[in-house]
């Protein structure tokens, strides 16, 4: 049974930085997906980035491209998320999603079998 936990959340000032970690448990397989999502009360779950196991394909949303780096530490079993020039609309609970036995990662939650339970990211303006 895979779990996930992320950490890393806090308040910070805009433009300022975060690190998110999400350390991965009870994983059987080589290859993997791991992906990082955020939501908003009221709002679906929306794709930040993804990767895969080895970081050879890495995929951003467009409001993030440029200011986030996802990456993945297959040794360590965790993937983390670099924030930079955080803006007030980066709030929300950010959440670690993973699918194992998979060459290719993907925007959709569906797509991800597990997930963790969030951490919370506010930017102050």
């Amino acid at each position: 049974q895979v779990r996930l936990e992320e950490s890393g959340g806090g308040l910070v000032q805009a433009g300022g930085s975060l690190r998110l970690s999400c350390a991965i448990s009870g994983r059987s397989t080589t290859t993997y997906a791991a992906g990082w999502f955020r939501q908003v009360p009221g709002k679906e779950r929306e794709f930040v980035a993804s990767t895969i196991w080895n970081d050879a394909s890495r995929k951003y949303s467009d409001s993030v491209n440029g200011r986030f780096t996802i990456s993945s530490n297959i040794l360590r079993n965790t993937v983390t998320l670099q924030m930079t020039e955080l803006k007030p609309e980066d709030t929300a609970i950010y959440y670690c999603a993973y699918k194992g036995r998979i060459y290719y990662s993907d925007s959709r939650p569906s797509f991800y079998d597990n997930w963790g339970q969030g951490t919370q990211v506010t930017v102050s303006s």
